[in-house]
């Protein structure tokens, strides 16, 4: 799957640009090139240089450090909403396609109910109630898209909850469980992950968007979206300065989307069918030059074996008397 991932070109942008996004969430746990909070009021909005990558702020804070620093929020809003947006989702799945009919026709009109709120509404809703947190926030984005997947992944899953290989498992003696998790789950994973894909780019968004709102994970923690808050109120005398956040956002937001499409092109069935069609490691198709060479090879053979039949002829006619 990998090799088929790094075939696309989404896949191979996807993979370096979250790659570089992890790496450097693990540099900035033992090294920054300044204290992202330390304001310096002598080296206000100073532009790029070799002591100042990005420039300073209005507060004279490293822009370069502060971003390096915000990728830590950024990888765990992203990993933390989707761990809990796919068990959320895999659970409600679960119920609103595994259990009894009056179980399923309830679930499918709570999903319905709850997923008519905006994912960035219920995550201001929360920490208005809970307070500012960065733990608010994964949860909330988390709880809000699991509700997304389920009610996006439940028709998938009954579909193939009817299928015939399915029915064999349970008339075997598999139970509810193992028929989840052996063949509903694998089956539905292209599903499932370009749904997960969009809960993680949806909760780098929403935590951008709390944080710049006032709503995120607070003044001690580094945040895109509260240094974006920060410079948009300069943006017409230091426009540089609002690029280096707003375009960091965009491209792990982007990275992200094209990684949900690009894994599930490389796990289809029919799209890595095709794929190995034309793999000629996996044995190329027969072409139009293979045709046209069996095609001569079959006149020649033709032709040897009528011309031999005809001299056996010739040579057998003196020999016949009628």
């Amino acid at each position: 799957m990998i090799r088929r991932l790094l075939a696309r070109p989404t896949g191979v942008f996807a993979v370096v640009v979250l790659g570089l996004l992890v790496a450097l969430a693990a540099v900035s746990l033992v090294w920054t090139p300044q204290d992202p909070f330390r304001a310096d009021p002598f080296h206000q909005w100073e532009g790029p240089s070799a002591a100042h990558w990005f420039g300073t702020d209005a507060s004279g804070r490293d822009i370069a450090s502060y971003l390096l620093a915000g990728t830590r929020t950024t990888v765990l809003v992203a990993v933390g909403s989707g761990v809990i947006a796919s068990v959320v989702g895999i659970v409600l799945t679960a119920i609103g396609s595994l259990t009894a009919r009056w179980v399923r026709e309830g679930t499918a009109v709570l999903l319905d109910i709850l997923v008519a709120f905006p994912t960035l509404l219920t995550a201001m809703l929360l920490t208005a109630v809970y307070g500012g947190s960065l733990g608010v926030v994964v949860v909330s984005v988390g709880l809000s898209f699991g509700v997304t997947i389920a009610r996006v992944a439940r028709g998938e899953i009954r579909r193939i909850a009817r299928s015939d290989y399915v029915t064999a498992a349970r008339a075997s003696g598999v139970g509810g469980g193992g028929v989840l998790l052996r063949h509903l789950v694998p089956n539905a994973t292209p599903l499932f992950t370009v749904q997960l894909s969009l809960a993680m780019a949806t909760a780098v968004l929403a935590e951008a968007g709390l944080s710049y709102l006032g709503y995120g994970a607070g003044s001690n923690t580094a945040s895109w979206g509260s240094l974006l808050s920060d410079l948009q109120a300069y943006i017409g005398v230091h426009p540089w300065s609002a690029t280096w956040p707003g375009a960091s956002i965009a491209l792990v937001v982007a990275a992200l989307s094209l990684l949900g499409d690009a894994v599930r092109d490389a796990t289809d069935p029919r799209l890595t069918t095709a794929d190995r069609s034309s793999d000629p490691d996996a044995g190329a198709p027969v072409g139009a030059a293979d045709v046209a060479d069996a095609g001569t090879a079959a006149t020649t053979d033709a032709g040897t074996a009528s011309a031999t039949d005809r001299d056996r002829t010739a040579g057998a006619g003196p020999g016949v008397t009628a």
